[in-house]
């Protein structure tokens, strides 16, 4: 598998990693004309915005533990 392909479905299954969403498809032939320094630069902003929801769902849970 080409590269640009597998980052590609690795967006994909990013997108789709996400709880109580519809899955996500996306067309290659939509992402193909990006090279691989963006692709992958949509990869790391949705591995930091999941990271960010991560450690705000940590923040939230933790109030209701030190209030109890």
């Amino acid at each position: 598998m080409e590269k640009k392909e597998q980052l590609i479905k690795d967006i994909q299954n990013l997108l789709n990693s996400y709880d109580g969403l519809r899955p996500t498809s996306i067309n290659p032939d939509l992402l193909q004309f990006m090279d691989k320094k963006t692709l992958i630069s949509i990869i790391d902003s949705l591995l930091t915005q999941k990271e960010q929801n991560s450690v705000s769902d940590i923040e939230w849970l933790e109030q209701f533990k030190t209030n109890s």
